[in-house]
């Protein structure tokens, strides 16, 4: 049996032991060199960051330097521990008996703050300068053990200490936080981590390239014991001799230029070269989720450098790396890259569902190439508008035609929106049915829908109504105000199941459809009294009423669709895009009445709806 010690793992035999061996912390190391040697030690120190940064050794590093005697026995509190006093000794080996460390994640009831800290606090230090409680995830404690620390926390004996590490500092109560003097472990910063572990791989008589240090700082994101971690294990695969490639391999990474080439590929929209780039990089052992992670991290960092050239200077990023990013970053389009991120974002939720990542990841490359280079909407519809129309002359004169008819409206294809030429006239000279003021346009033809002529004059009508009912000279504006009041139940049967027959501002005369519903002039003169403060007359008719609006709606829309079918902007859309379609049409008139709804005065309060005309 060997007598040899146990192996000891790189990130606990290089422990830092003194305040000078902490990395990347000079802040807080200044400010407790600075409390220390002016005797101003706080009551309880809190320690957060991220994990691997130093706070639990931080905070034994505290509790070292409060109680080193020297190696003379005679000396007192220091930032710079001796090491070699017995309670410097005792706390490194973790078995001193005033420094009680306490897990806080398996240790979160108020029945262990009482057994472990309360119970035990008003007692002297055995043979230290002070009592240390040591709490690491302090975040883990129950509601009712910080509740029960609190008191004890604000005011502890002289001779007692606290210090709590955590993670997740905002789980922390703030009336913890404020009894505390809160110190935040940076990450390590990659150049700083990089020197680190070179050094200590010289100590360890290791040879590991600056390229594969370069690839372990950027995977332990910060984190001294992951990093120290990572050089361990990369130690134990290169077997003395460590290489980038080695590390790469490790880690399941992707050779970082071939990420780059199979972004170029992507960038350039070419979808078989990708393909086959992403196919040979699985071939080799990369893992496609760790592909598309790089791709993503490639594209914010080609983001961040378009921005901000300085960032190229990074020191994990190798020469060639860095100029083919600056070349990226000059070459493309920040909204190429934005959306390439979005659309790398939304992979990566995929292949987590995926039944197969490799399948996932090239369902991802071939969306990704296929957009690449789709041109921006302005340069889209500048080739639009340049292109020529089909067809020749008859081509050309069904586009006048068809711009005539869709003159009222905009129509909406899938492929790029399409706008037809200015001004609101239907075929036939007739206004839009849905127009601001139907009434007070030309419309000798104009139906009682689009008009306020009918039977029952306005003049009829009581001399002090006509000015609330001014905004209501035809019928579209009635039905534009059901609209605006969100009654879509009212709306829906005034749209389906009334056929108008005449119209007046006030008086109201339809023709029911076979499903209208027995109550619908009721209810509808009682919305609109209600709406008004006017008292409405609704009445039936047997025959004469016009097609409903629904029907209406109908019809014109397949004209109207079909007259923007012939406008020459739709005709260039289907020369660019053959497999597009009209979604939705818009008429001038509609957007027009919206707009006069939206505009229409607040209805008065003052109204008795009992009072007699």
């Amino acid at each position: 049996m060997s007598d040899s010690p146990a192996y000891q793992v790189l990130a606990r035999k290089y422990r830092p032991a003194t305040f000078a061996d902490l990395i990347g912390q000079e802040a807080m190391v200044r400010t407790l060199r600075n409390a220390f040697e002016a005797d101003r030690i706080a009551q309880a120190f809190i320690m957060t960051g991220i994990r691997g940064t130093g706070k639990t050794t931080t905070a034994r590093i505290i509790a070292k330097g409060m109680n080193c005697i020297g190696p003379d026995g005679q000396g007192g509190p220091t930032t710079e521990p001796c090491g070699v006093c017995e309670h410097c000794r005792a706390i490194a080996e973790g078995r001193h008996v005033d420094v009680l460390e306490m897990d806080g994640a398996s240790q979160t009831r108020i029945d262990d703050i009482r057994d472990n800290v309360l119970n035990s606090v008003q007692y002297a230090p055995g043979s230290a300068r002070y009592k240390i409680y040591i709490i690491d995830e302090v975040h883990m404690l129950s509601t009712s053990a910080f509740n029960a620390l609190l008191k004890t926390l604000e005011e502890p004996p002289a001779h007692v200490k606290f210090i709590f590490a955590t993670t997740e500092i905002r789980k922390v109560p703030v009336t913890v936080l404020s009894r505390c003097q809160r110190f935040d472990l940076r990450r390590i910063e990659p150049e700083v981590m990089m020197a680190h572990l070179g050094a200590i791989a010289a100590k360890e008589g290791a040879e590991i390239d600056e390229e594969a240090l370069a690839l372990i700082s950027r995977a332990a994101e910060g984190s001294v014991r992951d990093a120290m971690s990572l050089m361990d294990q990369a130690i134990a695969h290169g077997a003395g001799a460590t290489t980038a490639e080695q590390v790469r391999a490790m880690l399941g990474l992707a050779d970082r230029g071939r990420v780059l080439d199979l972004f170029d590929l992507i960038m350039a929209g070419d979808p078989g070269g990708a393909l086959s780039e992403l196919a040979g990089q699985y071939a080799d052992g990369a893992d496609p989720v760790a592909v598309l992670r790089d791709l993503a991290e490639i594209t914010h960092w080609v983001s961040v450098v378009k921005i901000t050239p300085a960032a190229a200077e990074d020191p994990t990023v190798g020469p060639d790396e860095r100029s083919r990013g600056l070349s990226m970053a000059e070459r493309l389009p920040m909204r190429v890259l934005t959306r390439t991120w979005q659309m790398l974002l939304k992979a990566l939720e995929e292949v987590s569902s995926a039944p197969n990542a490799m399948m996932a990841a090239e369902m991802s490359i071939i969306r990704l190439t296929h957009v690449a280079d789709l041109p921006p909407p302005e340069d889209l519809l500048r080739r639009l508008h340049d292109a020529p129309p089909r067809g020749g002359s008859g081509a050309q004169a069904g586009g006048q035609e068809g711009g005539q008819g869709t003159g009222g409206g905009a129509a909406r294809s899938s492929a790029a929106p399409a706008a037809g030429a200015s001004g609101g006239a239907r075929a036939g000279g007739q206004e839009p049915r849905h127009a601001p003021n139907p009434g007070a346009a030309q419309g000798a033809t104009a139906s009682p829908r689009a008009s306020g002529a009918g039977p029952g004059p306005s003049a009829a009508l009581a001399p002090e109504t006509v000015p609330a009912l001014a905004r209501f000279a035809s019928f579209d504006q009635v039905v534009a105000l059901v609209r605006a009041n969100r009654d879509a139940k009212l709306l829906i049967e005034i749209e389906t199941c009334l056929r108008l027959a005449s119209y007046a501002p006030g008086r109201i005369e339809f023709e029911p459809t076979g499903d209208a519903p027995r109550d619908l002039a009721g209810r509808l003169a009682q919305r609109l009294q209600l709406w008004t403060g006017v008292r409405w007359a609704v009445s039936l008719v047997n025959e004469g009423g016009a097609p409903t609006i629904a029907e209406e709606r109908d019809a014109e829309g397949a004209a109207l669709r079909a007259r923007a079918e012939a406008h020459p902007l739709m005709q260039a859309v289907r020369s660019a895009f053959p497999a597009a379609r009209i979604e939705d049409i818009r008429s001038m008139g509609e957007i027009a009445a919206a707009a006069a709804v939206e505009a229409l005065p607040e209805v008065e309060d003052e109204w008795d709806p009992f009072e007699e005309d």
